[in-house]
């Protein structure tokens, strides 16, 4: 037998780690986000909860790797060659895929990327076969290719979605109608029932969705199931009986039950989703072992379809290395993050999704319904339901939710995995999990009008991702099958080079971070006032360099630069609009009512936001007329700005040396310059104007020049009055003083 099978193994190997590596950094939303949004407790303890759950799952689970070996293709008429192509190409797929969803903070289902990554790769080698036997037609792709499992797939994805979606919203109403926001009093009589319901669903999604394979078969198993309803009460029973004793001793019940649930979604994931990250290295291994031990490569692969127990010592380590990226992978973090932003109680944070026609008309929809509602219900009934829903923050947590709907999420979640697992439907965690925490923020009310379209458009954007993983996974896998197949060992080398950058760039590239990343967690006056400072600072000198050298690459006629000009100034306006939007939890933030302090945050964030709008409409028609081949700048367009670019470097040097030292004694020299600029523009305009006339200026070039010159004055037009915003505040902190209204 070749050797390269035996690198193909290490290859397959290596990817194994990578595919549980960012699976897991995807799939942690599942179980983690409820005890995370609800601040139930430390981080550390959440991870060390969930590693227990995680451990118990993998070393419990063996069953499920007969969905890798047989459950999309029939490996009997497949070839050693051929099914090791096979499994080749969706692990490349599968691990490309995962790795693309956790950079862009989306959450996804790893058991629809392992499907239908593995429909694409196994059609990609049927074709190949079909195409290499002149007796075999495209009708007999049909024999090599199990699609049914595949439509379930499809079919429960939407299932899923709206079933899901649909509990959230009615069991989250009905808690929140018995507790409201203010919970304390209520909980305390009827709470060891509540929680006892939820720890008694989660038990039960325990026993049938994480340990159903070790159980299968047990007497106590078959007994539930012939008793369910039975059980379901003693286990009740039992579980109330518990938590009131534990309530009496003043132990918070909630945090117990949020917690078990996060253990038992761990255990489940680790258990049922293990075959989603190892499930085709491991039986690549076996076709290798049968393979070899026959000595013949071109043996077909009939063996498969017997379903082999896991090795023990595999399954351990899978589970060693999925705690290890648990508690050090900050991707996974970065996929949290959507989840709870789109379902944290206030009203900011969720503009990053944008609007769309779709989420601005269900809106709308849904306030001409509530309008048409509220007229037929009698108004003392919706004044008492909507003291209910009244927000108060009685956790003093400042968690994006409460432990009662982190509470409804898990128990919502788990109730309906363990149905269908019980009903043997196939069915997504994710998604369960994902449109639980969503119906339950909509009937919680955080979805105000202030932010309803946003979470919506967010809402539908994860949404739309679940179906480009099915199309994605098909659509990477068939290509990279077809490649490999066809392409052999060349291709089999490129493709492995080109993953391995490609992860090696996600996972171990330094992120730069200067105009990108959001302003750190600050609480004083003072540290809000010094990290803007910083910022401004920053700001001002990034956008010196850049306008130096977008002048200089438009008389140069440099699109290079020009473009690298443009998506530097698209990141500073793009952090600086950021800012903007968070702009109402900093107000907040500052202590003691500072009505002073808050008039300059708002003034300098207003205008570090206009300049660098400013220089971003420089750039970009900068650069589009280089890149459309536009003749460029006249010799006395290009000398007017440069004598332009010399006084604008001269004002932001000066800017930037009174900003960095908080000495503005040199702001009327500044001011001074200013009104000397403005006069150059004004002259260099109407210079511009008379050559217009005189027919001595191309048009294109007349337009650019003049864009330049009016986005010059209003970009250091808005840097004056930052600057002038920053000597009024750091006077008023010394000393009372007058607010002057800016120039």
């Amino acid at each position: 037998m070749s050797e390269i099978y035996t690198v193909i193994i290490g290859i397959l190997g290596v990817l194994a780690i990578s595919g549980l590596f960012v699976g897991v950094t995807n799939d942690a939303v599942n179980f983690l986000n409820s005890a995370i949004g609800s601040k139930v407790a430390s981080m550390k303890v959440i991870l060390s909860v969930a590693s227990v759950g995680i451990l118990i799952g993998v070393v419990t689970s063996s069953g499920m790797m007969e969905v890798a070996r047989s459950g999309m293709f029939n490996p009997g008429l497949f070839t050693f060659h051929e099914v090791m192509m096979l499994y080749l190409g969706v692990m490349f797929a599968n691990v490309i895929l995962l790795d693309l969803y956790n950079s862009w903070g989306l959450p996804t289902s790893t058991t629809v990327s392992l499907i239908f990554c593995l429909l694409g790769s196994a059609i990609a080698v049927s074709i190949y076969k079909i195409s290499n036997d002149p007796a075999l037609g495209i009708g007999a792709l049909g024999e090599y290719i199990n699609t049914s499992r595949a439509m379930g797939i499809v079919s429960a994805i939407l299932l899923s979605v709206v079933i899901a979606f649909t509990c959230g919203t009615i069991v989250m109403y009905i808690s929140r109608l018995i507790f409201s926001f203010r919970y304390t009093t209520t909980f305390r009589r009827y709470g060891a029932l509540w929680c006892g319901a939820s720890l008694t669903s989660i038990v039960y999604f325990a026993l049938f969705k994480g340990l159903k394979t070790v159980l299968d078969g047990h007497a106590f198993i078959e007994f539930v199931d012939r008793h369910l309803l039975l059980s379901l009460l003693a286990c009740w029973i039992v579980c109330s009986l518990a938590l009131f004793f534990i309530q009496r001793l003043k132990i918070n019940i909630l945090r117990i039950t949020i917690l078990s649930g996060t253990f038992a979604l761990a255990l489940a994931f680790a258990g049922n989703d293990l075959v989603n990250f190892i499930g085709v290295p491991v039986a690549s291994f076996d076709a290798f072992s049968i393979a070899r031990h026959s000595g013949d490569s071109n043996m077909l692969m009939e063996a498969l379809n017997e379903n082999v127990p896991a090795n023990f010592v595999i399954l351990l380590t899978a589970g060693v290395i999925m705690i290890a990226t648990l508690w050090t992978s900050k991707k996974a973090m970065h996929v949290s993050e959507t989840e709870i932003s789109l379902s944290a109680q206030g009203d900011e944070g969720q503009e990053q999704y944008g609007s769309s026609l779709f989420s601005r008309t269900i809106v709308r929809a849904a306030l001409n319904i509530n309008t048409g509602v509220e007229r037929v219900i009698p108004p003392r009934v919706r004044t008492a339901v909507a003291h209910r829903f009244e927000y108060e923050d009685v956790e003093h947590s400042g968690a994006p939710y409460d432990m009662i709907r982190a509470t409804v999420n898990l128990t919502t979640s788990a109730l309906l995995i363990a149905i269908a697992t019980s009903l043997k439907l196939p069915l997504s965690t994710t998604y369960v999990c994902f449109m639980v925490a969503m119906g339950s923020s909509l009937a919680d009310r955080a979805w105000g009008r202030e932010s309803a379209v946003y979470r919506i458009s967010g809402v539908m954007t994860v949404v739309a991702g679940w179906f480009v993983t099915a199309l994605g996974g098909f659509l990477i896998a068939f290509v990279v099958g077809l490649a490999l197949i066809y392409g052999g060992i060349p291709a089999f080398v490129i493709i492995t080079v080109l993953c391995g950058w490609m992860l090696i760039h996600s996972n171990f590239r330094k992120k730069d971070d200067k105009s990108g990343s959001a302003a750190p967690a600050v609480q004083t006056n003072e540290d809000i006032i010094a990290s803007l400072r910083e910022e401004v600072c920053a700001t001002m000198e990034s956008a010196t360099k850049i306008y130096d050298r977008t002048l200089i690459a438009v008389m140069q006629e440099n699109r290079k630069v020009l473009r690298d000009m443009v998506k530097e100034s698209n990141d500073l306006f793009y952090h600086s609009r950021d800012r903007k939007y968070t702009l109402l939890p900093t107000l907040k933030k500052l202590q003691g009512n500072d009505v002073n302090t808050a008039h300059y945050y708002v003034q300098v964030v207003d205008y570090l936001n206009e300049m660098t709008k400013a220089l971003m409409h420089t750039t970009r028609p900068a650069f589009e007329h280089i890149d459309n081949n536009h003749e460029g700048l006249s010799k006395e367009q290009v000398k007017d700005l440069m004598n332009i670019n010399d006084d604008v470097e001269s004002i932001y040097r000066r800017i930037n040396q009174m900003l960095r030292e908080g000495d503005f004694a040199d702001i009327e020299t500044v001011l001074s310059l200013r009104d000397m600029l403005f006069e150059s523009i004004a002259e260099a305009i109407k210079s511009e104007l008379t050559r217009i006339n005189e027919a001595r200026s191309n048009t294109k070039a007349s337009m650019l020049y003049l864009t330049i010159l009016n986005e010059t004055k209003n970009m250091v037009l808005q840097s004056r009055n930052l600057l002038k915003s920053q000597q009024y505040f750091l006077k008023h902190r010394n000393g009372p003083t007058t607010w002057i209204k800016q120039q």
